[in-house]
């Protein structure tokens, strides 16, 4: 009898205490509180490592000045108009600014994760805090888990960045892991083929492997490995690595989407269209404002042109899948670990916040209102409608179709998808 049942059944027999007692443990209950469920196929999860300063960029307040003596507390920059009556972004969104009715801006997710970048990427990614004995998975992971690929000739989960353990399968094991590539150009990791291997030569070298993996015990470690290996090879052919080929789009679409970053992110389209459910696009690379999104210091001072490529990409992927009316059916969402206070530290730049920060929700058949959610004067304290990672989380699941409460299994641990997340409501039609 597993822990469920048990309890369960012991309600009956000590009138509910038990059954009580499960549902301070976060068990699910079979409660009749219904949630939303949306009809999205994909996500492109795009990742903002450092931590991206919501004051500058998608929930901007009164000016400050960070050269001032003394520095004035605010935003750095001017703020616009967006194509949403009443909602702002900084001045170098200017292009997202003009698609705001196609995404929200969650501008109270808050959490109280210590302000360090390692802890905190981790809890954004997996929506739990590390536990010394449990490995969780990342929500890439759960969605591969729950979903898997759309096409079976490609992986179910791929990241466009460098591998970490915050991004990987947990206790899911690796069916549920990624397939990576740290740029555009070189492909997935592992998966080229050196000079003089063509496929003919490769079936041979698979032929001869055979033998020896026939006389591998199943659900041994050395099967896990086989089977890793017979997927890599079936996926190492031209059938998959066609898309990657960037060079068969226009011209002129690869320069509307911009630089590497750009890049990524067509990628990201065309693999959704080749059927994966779920691409994480890191956009800490080459850290152009010499910081990247950790904007301590100097790197303040340049930060707007990390914006900048930002807005480019961005706005160029959503306009992208909604010309080949991959939009609705494909979720756009934008992580990072915490925002930014509006106070300058002492040589310009700005420390972490968990408070309150921004991330992003675009596409995907929800029902986009440009923001959700209210700060206070310099986007410090919540004043309405807050919004937990794990809310958060479960939000991109129902939109997935995913039931949030739905338990998965650490061994013969039930756990649930999400750590008691609620999606936004308001999003879903």
């Amino acid at each position: 009898m597993n822990r469920r049942k048990f309890l369960q059944r012991s309600s009956l027999l000590a009138g509910g205490a038990p059954l009580a007692l499960s549902r301070s443990l976060g068990a699910s209950t079979g409660s009749s509180v219904s949630l939303p469920k949306g009809q999205a196929e994909h996500c492109i999860f795009i990742w903002l490592g450092g931590g991206m300063a919501q004051i500058d960029t998608f929930d901007p307040k009164r000016r400050g000045n960070s050269k001032a003596s003394p520095k004035i507390a605010g935003s750095e920059y001017a703020s616009i108009d967006t194509a949403v009556p009443g909602v702002q972004f900084c001045e170098h969104l200017p292009r997202t600014a003009k698609l705001a009715e196609r995404l929200t801006v969650v501008r109270t997710v808050n959490h109280h994760i210590i302000d360090e970048h390692a802890f905190a990427t981790n809890y954004v990614h997996t929506g739990r805090l590390v536990s010394g004995s449990t490995t969780y998975p990342s929500i890439g992971s759960i969605v591969a888990d729950q979903r898997g690929a759309a096409n079976p000739d490609v992986p179910a989960y791929m990241l466009i960045g460098y591998p970490n353990v915050s991004r990987g399968p947990g206790f899911l094991g690796a069916k549920a892991g990624y397939v990576y590539l740290t740029d555009t150009e070189s492909g997935p990791a592992g998966f080229s083929r050196p000079e003089g291997i063509d496929d003919d030569r490769a079936a041979r070298r698979e032929a001869l492997l055979q033998p020896i993996a026939a006389r591998v015990e199943s659900a041994s470690l050395p099967s896990r490995y086989a089977e890793a290996q017979r997927e890599a090879l079936r996926l190492a052919g031209p059938d998959f690595m066609r898309w990657f080929d960037l060079s068969s789009e226009p011209g002129s679409l690869r320069e509307l989407y911009g630089g590497e970053f750009g890049q990524r992110c067509l990628l990201s389209r065309r693999l959704v269209q080749s059927g994966v459910r779920f691409i994480e696009v890191s956009h800490n690379l080459n850290f152009i404002n010499g910081t990247g999104w950790d904007t301590h210091n100097e790197g303040q001072q340049n930060q707007h042109l990390l914006i900048k490529e930002l807005d480019i990409a961005l706005s160029a992927l959503i306009s992208d899948l909604e010309n080949k009316k991959l939009l609705d059916r494909t979720l756009v969402a934008i992580g990072t670990e915490f925002g930014r206070p509006a106070a300058y530290d002492g040589r310009g730049g700005r420390g972490h916040q968990g408070t309150a920060f921004s991330l992003v929700l675009a596409g995907g058949g929800l029902k986009h209102c440009g923001a959700y959610g209210t700060t206070d004067e310099l986007s410090k304290e919540i004043l309405e409608k807050p919004v937990s990672i794990p809310d958060f989380h479960a939000t991109i699941h129902a939109a997935l179709g995913i039931d949030p409460r739905k338990e998965i299994y650490d061994g013969s641990r039930p756990v649930p998808i999400t750590d008691q997340g609620t999606p936004v409501a308001e999003l879903f039609g």
